[in-house]
């Protein structure tokens, strides 16, 4: 996934929110928040990335930070890893969704101790590849990867030349994908959307056409609710098959996702500090708020006071005394 752009406003970093679903955005970290490590201030400074998930974890932080605590909320968008060098230098308080980035992790929380874990998010990530259930319900075997060879010639496009097509999203996203394809010896042509919103629009065209495509994507994600896809068994993940990026041959993990703070700001931080670790919500709650900014087009802010509105047995519960 990846990440952009600084807005000091909050009606502005809300807009953003509700229509920057995609990914691939310039890395804009030198430009710094005005309000992070702002002495004396109640203010905090989120990091948010550009898919509409992370989106909604940070729309639902915000509204509750400012609404319920009195603060002031910034936002920063930049992509997966600068996003780590942002938050150790204190250009940024607070990510609120991590995929796992182990090197970033060893070097900032563990080494430097620049950057503190901030605790689950409450949800379970997973990155793999997907065909359209209408298809895997016509051929069942397309669902095991010793059988996709069988089905390039199907899923051929223009962009993939004389081999199949398995579409991406951004190169900046979490990735094996190139690696597997040669690994595994197979006959398809990594292709990149761009952005998550790139992405999310092919697949609704070839939904739309019936026509079957491959698709590198995750869950949580909205979209399986408007697109069933099946997942394709790649060989079973065992830790450590990944430890070689040019030599991965194994299905992507399950990967509980992650909160980080600054380390300053998790001494210092106060009742916002402490809100954020107490977030944790349900795959059930970010895909309500992402269905909501992404196909009811209301904008994050709307979703996200609709969806605090509604749930606050779930919320009540992170407000610090």
């Amino acid at each position: 996934m990846s990440r952009t752009l600084t807005k000091t406003r909050l009606t502005a970093a809300l807009t953003v929110l509700a229509l920057a679903t995609g990914c691939g955005a310039a890395d804009m970290t030198r430009q710094a928040s005005p309000f992070a490590n702002a002495q004396s201030a109640r203010t905090v400074t989120l990091s948010v990335q550009s898919w509409v998930g992370a989106q909604s974890n940070e729309a639902v932080a915000q509204y509750l930070l400012e609404h319920e605590l009195g603060y002031r909320v910034d936002t920063v968008q930049v992509d997966e890893v600068p996003a780590w060098d942002a938050l150790s230098q204190g250009r940024v308080d607070a990510i609120l969704e991590d995929w796992g980035h182990p090197e970033q992790e060893k070097r900032y929380v563990d080494d430097k101790k620049t950057i503190t874990r901030g605790g689950d998010l409450g949800i379970t990530g997973h990155i793999g590849w997907y065909v359209p259930a209408y298809f895997a319900e016509q051929h069942p075997d397309v669902t095991n990867w010793k059988n996709l060879n069988k089905y390039a010639d199907r899923l051929r496009t223009a962009e993939s030349g004389a081999k199949g097509q398995l579409l991406d999203g951004s190169p900046s996203y979490v990735t094996n994908d190139k690696a597997l394809v040669d690994n595994l010896k197979l006959d398809y042509q990594v292709v990149f959307a761009g952005s998550e919103a790139a992405q999310i629009t092919q697949i609704k065209q070839f939904a739309k056409e019936r026509k079957p495509f491959l698709t590198y994507w995750y869950s949580p994600q909205w979209l399986f609710e408007k697109v069933p896809m099946t997942e394709v068994r790649l060989p079973a993940y065992k830790e450590g098959c990944d430890a070689d990026p040019e030599k991965v041959a194994c299905a992507y993990p399950h990967t509980p996702l992650q909160k980080y703070l600054n380390a300053d700001f998790a001494r210092s931080g106060g009742r916002a500090a402490r809100f954020l670790k107490n977030f944790r919500w349900t795959t059930e709650d970010q895909n309500e708020v992402s269905l909501m900014i992404a196909d009811d087009k209301l904008s994050a802010q709307g979703a996200a006071e609709k969806w605090v509105r509604s749930h606050e047995s779930t919320w009540r519960p992170w407000i610090p005394s």
